[in-house]
């Protein structure tokens, strides 16, 4: 799910591709459902495609919102109510205990929350693909 979901530099909020012309992707705001293109000269980056820096190397983001779902119970987080900037690094200790407090900023947190807020407000809950649970063994596969 995440793989159609993009950020694109210079606009707020997330987009969810819709579809693909000459040098440009049409792609909808989460936010408010309008379509608008997106250019080659946008810097455009699926969500399926980032990562957050780990002390044991790096951590799929679809890993991280999975894990930040867990710990706010499946509801918005209201980045305000946390506080300070120390109690927002505090809060997001317990998302991924891991992440390396030097290379991962207070404002990257901060991107990383707002973009669960949208997803979750746009009904989008499940963050990771539906071919990695489908690739996963099981026991009556190859009977």
């Amino acid at each position: 799910m995440l793989k159609t979901i993009l950020s694109i530099s210079g606009r707020p909020g997330l987009f969810k591709l819709v579809n693909r012309g000459n040098n440009m992707l049409i792609v909808e705001s989460l936010a408010d459902g309008k379509r608008v293109p997106a250019y080659t000269r946008d810097k455009v980056i699926s969500l399926g495609e980032i990562t957050m820096y780990t002390l044991d190397g790096d951590t799929p983001l679809s890993d991280v919102l999975e894990s930040l779902k867990t710990v706010a119970e499946g509801k918005p987080v209201d980045v305000k109510a946390i506080g300070k900037d120390a109690d927002i690094r505090e809060y997001f200790g317990k998302v991924l205990p891991n992440y390396d407090r030097e290379r991962v900023y207070t404002s990257d947190i901060k991107k990383l929350i707002s973009w669960y807020n949208i997803l979750i407000n746009a009904g989008i809950t499940e963050f990771k693909e539906a071919e990695e649970a489908a690739a996963e063994p099981t026991a009556e596969a190859g009977e």
